[in-house]
């Protein structure tokens, strides 16, 4: 009976200097700051600029360096239904001349579709290259059955073209406002995406 006590005593201090030997060696502390803190702003602003980067440039960029010549080039898709001429005949389409800053829908002779009678406003620079990136989703129910231009470069030097078709053509978009309004644009996906960041650490 000696010895088995003996065993049951010897074998409880074991187990009991285990459980302190592990608290020892396996010590917890709390920290009273992250060891990694989050670096929200630099985020947020990598964010920005990565929003900014896939939007590429800007419409009005483009038009400072389109070529008219290579618009027109770009315009013998278009010649199959439409003429460029002043004066020219409709065709499946109507006459171009004039078109930048005429009001849709408008040219004389011409059978629009009620979807572009609906439209309503003038073609400025940047409805043109919506237009003329898909027509059926800027205008649905137009009855222009082209696919549209894929690349910007071609819209722009197709729009320049289109910009030369005038006796008093409208000015061009200056590059610095469209600028100033990516950048305050920029400026507000950043400060979304720091406020987005801080309301999910918190």
């Amino acid at each position: 009976m000696n010895k088995i006590a003996l065993a049951v005593l010897v074998t409880l201090l074991v187990v009991i200097g285990i459980n302190n030997l592990g608290e020892i060696v396996f010590h917890e502390e709390h920290l009273e700051a992250n060891a990694y803190p989050i670096e929200v702003e630099m985020a947020a602003a990598d964010t920005g600029a990565a929003v900014e980067e896939e939007k590429g440039p800007t419409l009005a960029a483009l038009l400072a360096t389109a070529s008219a010549a290579d618009g027109e080039k770009v315009f013998k898709k278009c010649k199959a239904c439409h003429t460029a001429e002043e004066g020219g005949k409709n065709g499946t389409g109507p006459n171009l001349w004039g078109i930048v800053g005429r009001p849709k829908g408008s040219h004389e002779g011409f059978g629009y579709s009620d979807a572009m009678h609906a439209k309503g406003g003038n073609w400025t620079y940047e409805d043109l290259d919506h237009f003329l990136t898909k027509p059926k989703d800027f205008v649905p129910g137009t009855k222009m059955a082209f696919a549209g231009l894929k690349k910007p470069e071609d819209r722009a030097e197709l729009i320049m073209f289109l910009h030369t078709l005038s006796n008093n053509p409208l000015p061009l978009p200056a590059v610095e406002e469209v600028a100033d309004q990516a950048a305050g644009d920029a400026a507000e996906a950043v400060d979304a995406a720091a406020e987005a960041a801080e309301a999910e650490v918190h």
